[in-house]
């Protein structure tokens, strides 16, 4: 091989990455679908947090919309910066009460899934996403 990988390491790390990206992907999809299927309840929560409802049809549009990205490989690396981005400043925006131990746990939690969307934006979706078939198509 040219690039020095085995087709058998390849294809390895591509399972591993669509996996990632699915894992990766679930919790935004879920969460987003969950807030859109209950928004009033979504906003009377919102409301809790000073979030205005333009914020929270933002979040639930990213949530859904970068979910899909990701889940899907197509523009992966966009969407993973995006949800990456969204984590550190959830984390830092309303999980910062440190005495709470449940509010540590959401602020690291936050931190590790941000570090994981980094991580595949550096890599990017693999061979098996539509970038990849894109990519190959010429476009």
């Amino acid at each position: 091989m040219a690039d020095g990988k085995s087709s058998v390491g390849t294809g390895a790390i591509d399972i591993a990455l669509l996996i990632g990206r699915l894992l990766l992907a679930w919790i935004f999809l879920h969460e987003g679908v969950s807030l859109a299927l209950n928004f009033s309840g979504a906003v009377e929560m919102a409301a809790q947090f000073g979030l205005s409802v333009p914020l929270l049809v933002a979040t639930i549009a990213l949530q859904i919309g970068a979910g899909l990205s990701i889940a899907a490989g197509l523009l992966t690396r966009i969407g993973a910066t995006a949800l990456g981005l969204f984590c550190v400043a959830t984390a830092t925006l309303y999980h910062t009460n440190f005495s709470d131990q449940n509010e540590l746990f959401h602020f690291e939690k936050d931190l590790a899934i941000a570090g994981g969307m980094f991580v595949l934006a550096a890599v990017g979706a693999g061979s098996l996403s539509i970038d990849s078939w894109l990519r190959g198509r010429g476009l």
